[in-house]
């Protein structure tokens, strides 16, 4: 005879869970608050967020120039700012530029329009690789550039985030921006790979 259990939960899970709890039993946080911050960083952060730019600059060239002359006030016109995301430049990857960003510091990355970091993000061999040999890293992430593309690296602080203007795939003329957004990956933000194809 066969039953069905249900998992449990991840080590590191269970131990947020009793931390979480504590907090709230001892009056040090209210759990009002905590399900506010995680519906935040579910709905209202992320790369959907970034996507949604990225499909407007390419869909509007106006947009686009602003974007780019002024990332700061163009993502907020769309409605993401807050915290990490106070002063914004955007980069433009072209057939001739690959752009990639990396922090050299710590982990300094644009949450309202990309989410929180990946775990590679903040790592050390990839904040000091980046720098050194961007080429062999972006290789490493099955992204290949060509010899004849510059590669940028960007390195983002505590006053100013970095974002990839990804190039538009090619066959998506007339598509609008809801289909547009559908392409745009976390990754080809930053720079480490490239949209979906159409």
């Amino acid at each position: 005879m066969s039953h069905s259990h249900t998992k449990p939960p991840a080590p590191i899970a269970l131990r947020v869970k009793a931390i979480e709890t504590l907090l709230v039993e001892k009056g040090v946080l209210n759990q009002g608050v905590v399900d506010a911050i995680v519906d935040v960083f579910e709905h209202n952060l992320g790369p959907k967020n970034g996507a949604k730019v990225v499909a407007k600059a390419w869909t509007d060239p106006a947009y686009k120039e602003w974007l780019l002359k002024d990332g700061t006030a163009a993502i907020e016109s769309l409605g993401f700012s807050g915290f990490q995301g106070e002063y914004m430049v955007v980069v433009e990857n072209t057939p001739d530029i690959h752009n990639v960003l990396v922090c050299t510091l710590c982990s300094c990355y644009p949450w309202p329009v990309l989410g929180l970091p990946p775990n590679w993000y903040k790592t050390a061999p990839y904040r000091s690789r980046v720098v050194l040999n961007p080429r062999s890293v972006l290789e490493e992430f099955d992204l290949h550039v060509p010899d004849n593309v510059e590669v940028r690296v960007w390195d983002s602080t505590s006053d100013v985030r970095y974002m990839v203007l990804p190039e538009r795939p090619k066959g998506t003329e007339g598509w609008s921006e809801e289909q547009l957004a559908e392409l745009v990956t976390r990754d080809s933000m930053i720079g480490t790979g490239v949209c979906k194809a159409a």
